[in-house]
């Protein structure tokens, strides 16, 4: 399995090496930006072999790697991330899987902090880092659905039904997104949670947890589980979402209001910005604490 590389049509560049999946942009002089892909390129080949020597512990609770030192900085960051959040985990189960994409992002940037670089941005299957010079800005889309999010990536398409800008001077260089029909797991029912954070480590597994604190005790809803569906799940039997019937609007509103408490929970501790919250049409959003009256 070798890691791959292409420009696309319209200056992106996709890099691709086994589950990893990227798409990456940048601005800034020409030969500065040129320096800087090849830059990451190299870091970006590592990456892989990296986390799959450290695989069997980045599959435990983190409540039981408190003693254990990973090698490599992407486990180190997962491992960080996910320690900080775990109180946010239903059953106190979390492993630092969950902050994969978002770390992996984020292990990147530094390739872009250089003279010439005036901005860029790495997108790990909607896990986005982010890096800007005073004065710039980035346009992000948002989606509230995640099963059309995953087509649209898997094209390369930009279809959006939202959009938001994040402003150089604003505590935010991570956004991530998760959802029952996302890429990942979910043991909640929302079509889409989108986190802003200081990092995308931090973004990545706090949409993980919001998105699975989207829940309601309903036997129409369909579990099963992970293990069943995955054999390297490390969720192990833990049932996980794979169906979800339309929802009378009362019962879309306390899943809802589940999620915003625990998304609410975290900003109190500093842990995210803001997110926002969809299933079936309806959405809540919590707010950055500066804009609450």
């Amino acid at each position: 399995m070798h890691a791959q590389r292409r420009s696309l049509s319209d200056g992106r560049w996709h890099f691709q090496h086994g589950p990893i999946d990227i798409v990456l942009q940048l601005a800034g002089e020409p030969q500065a930006c040129a320096d800087a892909i090849e830059k990451t390129w190299q870091r970006f080949q590592c990456i892989l072999p990296e986390l799959v020597s450290e695989l069997f512990y980045l599959r435990q609770a983190v409540s039981a790697l408190e003693d254990h030192v990973f090698t490599h900085p992407v486990a180190q960051r997962m491992h960080r991330a996910t320690a900080q959040a775990a109180f946010a985990s239903h059953d106190g189960f979390v492993t630092p899987m969950a902050a994969v994409a978002g770390s992996v992002a984020q292990e990147l940037l530094p390739c872009f902090m250089q003279a010439g670089i005036h901005k860029a941005y790495v997108n790990n299957g909607g896990d986005i880092a982010l890096h800007m010079q005073p004065g710039e800005s980035w346009r992000i889309g948002m989606v509230s659905d995640m099963a059309q999010a995953l087509r649209n990536w898997q094209t390369h398409e930009l279809s959006v039904d939202g959009a938001f800008v994040i402003e150089a001077d604003m505590p935010v260089r991570g956004i991530a997104t998760s959802g029952w029909q996302g890429r990942s797991f979910s043991l909640g029912i929302a079509d889409s949670v989108t986190v802003l954070a200081a990092t995308a480590a931090q973004a990545d597994v706090a949409a993980t947890l919001i998105a699975n604190a989207v829940n309601i005790d309903e036997r129409r809803i369909q579990r099963r589980p992970a293990d069943s569906l995955r054999d390297d799940t490390d969720l192990g039997a833990r049932l996980v979402t794979v169906d979800v019937p339309p929802l009378h609007a009362q019962q879309l509103q306390q899943a809802l209001e589940h999620g915003l408490d625990c998304a609410r929970d975290m900003q109190s501790r500093g842990l995210i910005h803001a997110a926002f919250l969809s299933c079936q049409g309806h959405a809540v959003v919590a707010e950055p604490l500066e804009c609450r009256v």
